[in-house]
């Protein structure tokens, strides 16, 4: 069975917390993207120490901050419908329907929607930020029969995520973190502590002999060192 992307509007808690998809309301492309590119970032505060002219940048967040695509609507009539609930043959109609997810604002939040991007293994919750429609094919008489759709979405983050990701980041507290693949222990213990020189001591409290060859999925602890 071929996994189509949908974009479907999450409910919110009153502090902003996801508490799930609408699944009521999901735009389910017809055609999927044939990529799509993720943009990863590392910021910095910006230090300069007095009387150098150097820099010296410290580590502060890190993390997936936008994904883009494009996909193709199509409104030929070759193309089936995704759903019984989506016959829309037209291309306005069809760009509506997207429109609605993840254009619209929403009458209560009055803004857009906050949406979960999930095709397949990957999934993604943000905020539409861009949306650029180009159309690629036309009947006679001007009516365009294709478009193609370029969406840029924004990660969203809601408040508890936050803290979760503050509490990561001090040094203070043991975390206990899933091993991931392209992990490094001095990686994690680099953005626990801010100093990757700690693994050895990581190692030896989770029992690790060989910290080049941890598993993932491994659940690791970084306890207070300093």
């Amino acid at each position: 069975m071929i996994s189509k992307l949908t974009i479907t509007p999450c409910n919110l808690d009153a502090k902003g917390n996801v508490t799930g998809p609408d699944t009521g309301k999901t735009y389910t492309a017809r055609i999927n993207p044939s990529n799509y590119a993720r943009n990863f970032e590392i910021s910095y505060n910006n230090t300069r120490a007095m009387g150098t002219p150097t820099m010296q940048p410290k580590y502060n967040t890190s993390g997936e901050k936008n994904i883009e695509f494009d996909i193709i609507i199509d409104g030929t009539g070759v193309v089936p419908p995704t759903s019984a609930s989506s016959t829309a043959v037209d291309i306005d109609s069809q760009l509506n329907d997207l429109r609605k997810v993840v254009f619209t604002l929403d009458g209560s939040e009055h803004q857009p929607n906050t949406v979960m991007l999930v095709w397949g293994s990957f999934k993604f919750v943000g905020k539409l930020s861009s949306m650029k429609v180009e159309y690629t094919l036309f009947k006679p008489s001007g009516v365009p029969l294709r478009a193609k759709i370029n969406l840029n979405f924004i990660q969203y983050v809601g408040p508890k995520e936050t803290a979760a990701e503050a509490n990561l980041q001090s040094p203070d507290l043991t975390h206990a973190i899933e091993f991931k693949a392209g992990d490094t222990l001095p990686l994690l213990c680099f953005r626990v502590y801010k100093d990757s020189a700690y693994y050895l001591e990581v190692a030896r409290i989770n029992g690790i002999t060989n910290f080049r060859d941890i598993k993932p999925g491994t659940r690791l602890n970084f306890p207070p060192l300093r």
